[in-house]
C-alpha cells in the first residue's frame, strides 16, 4: 500500500506504543529496581519495614502498621471502624487507658503500674497539633520484657 494511502493512525502508531513500553519500563521496572537497592544499600532496617522481635528472636510485626495483638493480656489497636486504614500503630491515651482493668485482670499487673506504663511512654505531637498517643507494639514489648513470668510464652526459646 503505498504511503499515501495509510490511514494517518498507523503513522504515527509505531513511535507511541514504543514510547509507552519504554515509559513503563523505565518507571515500572527500573525505577523501582534502583530505589529499592539504594534503600536496601544504605538504610536497611528501614527498608525492611522496621521489623520488630520478641525478646526469643521471634519477629512479630513492624513498628510502622497495625499488629495482630488480639489476646485480652496485651493492649490492642483501635477499633478499625475509628481509623481510615485500619493499620495504625498508634491508639490514643484515653482507648489505651480503657483497656488497663481488662489486661490487669488477665495479666494479675495492678492498674496503677499499667497507668504509669501508660504514661511513660506517651509520644508526643509537634507543639500544639493533635494529642499525645502510644505505640501499641511499643507497650506490648515493653510488658513482655518487665513481665516475663507473665508472659513466658512469648519470652521462652521457640
Amino acid at each position: 500500500m503505498p504511503e499515501e494511502n495509510k490511514p494517518k493512525w498507523r503513522k504515527h502508531a509505531r513511535p507511541i506504543i514504543g514510547m509507552a513500553v519504554i515509559s513503563l519500563l523505565i518507571c515500572g521496572l527500573f525505577f523501582p529496581l534502583l530505589i529499592t537497592g539504594i534503600a536496601q544499600a544504605t538504610m536497611p532496617y528501614q527498608a525492611n519495614g522496621s521489623r520488630a522481635y520478641l525478646p526469643n528472636g521471634r519477629l512479630v510485626g513492624s513498628y510502622l502498621i497495625d499488629n495482630n495483638f488480639t489476646e485480652p493480656v496485651f493492649f490492642q489497636a483501635r477499633n478499625q471502624s475509628l481509623t481510615a486504614s485500619g493499620v495504625d500503630p498508634d491508639i490514643t491515651v484515653p482507648e489505651a487507658q480503657a483497656q488497663v482493668p481488662r489486661i490487669s485482670n488477665w495479666t494479675g499487673i495492678s492498674q496503677t503500674t499499667l497507668l504509669n506504663l501508660i504514661n511513660s511512654n506517651k509520644e508526643g505531637t509537634f507543639w500544639i497539633f493533635g494529642s499525645p498517643y502510644l505505640d501499641v507494639l511499643n507497650l506490648n514489648l515493653i510488658l513482655i520484657q518487665q513481665y516475663p513470668q507473665i508472659y513466658q510464652k512469648y519470652v521462652a526459646n521457640t
